[in-house]
């Protein structure tokens, strides 16, 4: 009886042992999963001997999380995952149906039949299908196209240099002894309005008179014709040039328009999900856009080839906004529609069944609630695009810092003669009336610059004597 108990402890005690060898042995295998992913810039890239981008930042934030160490391999055949005629997953989605991979992260759009055979979390971004195309192509003609040939910098510049100039002209004209001799009896004919007037005449290329006598005032009016005929030389030059390429511009900002015009070739990848949207679609116009790219065959085989034909002109690519985000992030002569349809997730996926997939989506929306995410996405989709080269076209005002220059001495020049007119006359007077010449210079100043009205009571008592 003794011997019996002690056979069935020891039984016990080998179950036991052989129990806690069986879990620590199954605890080490599913401490180290089997990643299998798919190079693809910006999710993963080479680097040396090892492999980074958004989907390594992803993944090494999750596994912290989580507690588990892991080991990165590439899918073998390069493919994301598709079923063939027979029934059979290849790619990655393949690899984890097989059991040769624990998880396989990369842009794997969650879809219903890659949702029956593999288990997928939430997603971790966001996309959809739209349109990558050239600038000029996408880019539509304005109400306001004709202000187009400067920058709004220039044309703040444009108006303070007709501003200072009428306000110049009608100082010079007020001090000039040769433009106004009689403030007391003479009526000024350069009134503020009337130099405004004069000024918008020379910039039109019309002119309004009365002109200028004095010296002060056609050096400063000589000054702002210069300055007016290299103006509309540069914007006449601009402006013809740019509704010469805008002659062969087609404007594509949508499907519809996509799908109304027989110009611009389109296509999308080969056997992507974006072709089975538009496949599958119910929409009137996806199934046109469809029908075209099936009878066309303007498939690409690669997003390389859909971003370079995009490049070259006459064609627009159809792709996934995600990526074409970063095809105009690499490449600043493309630009992506705002136009985005059938909005779908990139997902993790793992073995139906896994235990896992609940933490990984959990350890994903706490990422996106911290911000993780977002910052991940403007790491590896910062721009190189330092200016925008569409825009390049527009006359800067350091393009005319010459003219505002010359404008600008012209200016002071015939403010100075002005000034130096009146000086010689007061001088004269100054003698004739044995005063001091600041005195009489002094008196001049004032008169000239307040006699606007002046003249006026003068004039009435004329007329009255007139019909007395």
């Amino acid at each position: 009886m003794r011997m019996r108990r002690i056979t069935m402890l020891f039984g016990f005690f080998v179950l036991s042992v052989g129990f806690f060898l069986d879990m620590g042995a199954c605890t080490a295998v599913q401490s180290e999963l089997r990643i299998t992913t798919i190079k693809q810039e910006p999710y993963t890239m080479s680097k040396g001997t090892q492999l980074e981008g958004f989907c390594m930042d992803l993944l090494s934030e999750v596994a912290k999380k989580l507690g588990f160490k892991y080991r990165v391999q590439l899918v073998k055949d390069g493919s994301y995952g598709r079923q063939d005629e027979s029934g059979n997953w290849n790619g990655m989605i393949g690899e984890v149906v097989r059991g040769d991979a624990d998880l396989a992260i990369a842009p794997l759009t969650l879809t219903a039949a890659r949702e029956k055979v593999v288990a997928m979390t939430k997603p971790f971004m966001q996309t959809g299908v739209s349109i990558l195309l050239r600038k000029d192509i996408s880019e539509g003609t304005g109400f306001f196209d004709f202000l187009a040939p400067f920058s709004a910098e220039t044309w703040v510049g444009i108006l303070m240099a007709y501003l200072g100039t009428a306000a110049c002209i009608f100082i010079v004209t007020r001090l000039s002894p040769f433009e106004w001799s009689q403030p007391q009896t003479e009526q000024n004919r350069f009134s503020f309005l009337h130099s405004l007037w004069y000024t918008a005449g020379a910039l039109t290329l019309q002119g309004a008179g009365p002109h200028p006598r004095a010296l002060s005032g056609r050096v400063t009016c000589c000054s702002w014709w210069l300055f007016t005929i290299v103006l509309l030389a540069c914007y006449f030059s601009n402006l013809s040039s740019s509704k010469t390429s805008d002659a062969t511009h087609l404007t594509v900002k949508g499907f519809d328009d996509l799908a109304n015009q027989d110009v611009i070739e389109y296509g999308c990848l080969a056997g992507s999900s974006t072709l089975a949207f538009f496949k599958n679609s119910n929409n009137p116009v996806y199934r046109r856009i469809f029908e075209h790219m099936e009878r066309t065959k303007s498939f690409v085989s690669s997003m390389d080839e859909g971003v370079r034909r995009a490049k070259e002109g006459n064609f627009a690519f159809i792709g996934e906004s995600v990526s074409l985000d970063l095809a105009v992030a690499r490449h600043c002569e493309l630009v992506r529609a705002h136009e985005v349809v059938g909005m779908r997730g990139y997902s993790i996926a793992a073995a139906l069944g896994s235990p896992i997939i609940k933490n990984l989506s959990v350890a994903i929306l706490q990422l996106s609630e911290a911000g993780e995410l977002a910052y991940l996405r403007s790491k590896w989709w910062a721009s190189s695009c330092i200016a925008d080269k569409a825009k390049s076209s527009a006359v800067q005002p350091h393009s005319l810092k010459g003219m505002f220059l010359v404008l600008s001495l012209g200016l002071g020049l015939g403010a100075l003669l002005a000034v130096l007119e009146l000086t010689s006359k007061s001088r004269r007077s100054a003698a004739e009336q044995k005063k001091s010449c600041c005195t009489v210079l002094t008196e001049e100043l004032s008169l000239r610059l307040r006699a606007s009205d002046a003249n006026k009571p003068q004039e009435n008592v004329d007329k009255d004597k007139e019909k007395a």
